[in-house]
């Protein structure tokens, strides 16, 4: 039952932003293996960097930092340039 702020009292099953541990950082996995340059033929390593629907993954989601995110974005462009890579998923 709430209270007179509408809140729910202690021992309910609210997962409040008082519950939840704050999320664990990322971390970029190119600085972590010290990768410097990203191969547009290396198609394994891009899918991963790719949604279902062919869009490329945001930072945020992937956990890259900002210069491998730039570089893992203009990987996927030329390799969907080269062929490579679908633009988009039907």
């Amino acid at each position: 039952m709430p209270d007179e702020r509408g809140r729910r009292e202690e021992g309910g099953r609210g997962y409040g932003r008082r519950d939840r541990r704050p999320p664990r950082k990322k971390v970029c996995r190119f600085c972590a293996a010290k990768i410097g340059t990203i191969d547009i033929r290396d198609i394994g390593l891009l899918k991963g960097f790719l949604s279902e629907r062919g869009r490329i993954v945001s930072r945020r989601t992937s956990g890259n930092c900002a210069r491998h995110q730039r570089a893992v974005t203009r990987g996927i462009r030329r390799a969907r340039h080269a062929a490579l890579l679908p633009y988009s998923v039907v």
